[in-house]
């Protein structure tokens, strides 16, 4: 997209942007991302030390220069965004417990696929591509341990699993990521089922309207728990899938 042609709810050019992301949530933002906005890719390894997924964010902030927007690829993530701040930049993020529902579309979506079937292993070609999920660890694992025992201990990490669900948001060409999907859910004993999500969250942080599904962060102010939650009752989510 043409720079002078992307519009915001705050007006901001897209020179004056910068979108910070997970390696998985970038893959899903790449397509749309308007030209001249600043790109910044944490890993996603950083998923598994929350506390160091906030102190990396909070550094990216700081580093940050010449940005009035900060676009986070982010939900909640453990919490890992909560307390994060620019004193110049207004931080937006989805007003999500993790990128699962940005992939799917919106929160209420999460929701019911997570009553629908909770023991789900959500995969994404994002997933795929950084390798940083239990099937991907089953090839480290058998070259140091042999494959009968990496299978055993794999096994043991989706104990709690019965459904691999890939995730299709119709951004790529689908079937590389669709047999490896299928591929997993029969070498590990999972179901595997094939769901729609959509890009229809990024597109709202990228682009507006910023709703209720969005969190919008004033400069100088600190992201709190409270911003993603809609009510006092609002139920609390596990912990992100790593």
């Amino acid at each position: 997209m043409d720079a002078r042609a992307y519009t915001n709810p705050l007006g901001i050019p897209a020179s004056r942007i910068k979108v910070l992301a997970c390696a998985t949530v970038i893959e899903e933002m790449d397509p749309m991302l308007p030209a001249g906005i600043q790109r910044q890719v944490l890993e996603f390894g950083l998923h598994l030390r929350p506390n160091q997924l906030t102190q990396a964010l909070q550094a990216a902030l700081d580093e940050t220069t010449g940005a009035d927007l900060v676009l986070l690829g982010y939900g909640q993530c453990s919490r890992a965004v909560i307390g994060l701040k620019s004193a110049q930049a207004t931080l937006v993020v989805p007003r999500t417990d993790d990128c699962i529902a940005i992939f799917l579309g919106s929160r209420s979506e999460y929701l019911h696929q997570l009553s629908k079937e909770p023991g789900t292993y959500y995969l994404t070609k994002g997933w795929i591509e950084v390798g940083d999920s239990p099937f991907a660890e089953y090839q480290r694992l058998a070259q140091r341990y042999g494959e009968q025992k990496a299978m055993r201990m794999i096994k043991l990490m989706l104990k709690h699993y019965t459904r691999l669900a890939f995730i299709n948001t119709g951004n790529y060409d689908l079937e590389r990521y669709r047999a490896y999907s299928r591929q997993a859910a029969e070498a590990f004993g999972l179901r595997f089922e094939e769901i729609m999500g959509t890009p229809s969250l990024v597109e709202k942080l990228l682009f507006g309207p910023w709703d209720d599904e969005i969190v919008v962060c004033p400069p100088g102010q600190a992201i709190t728990y409270q911003m993603f939650r809609r009510s006092p009752d609002d139920p609390a989510f596990p912990t992100c899938q790593v």
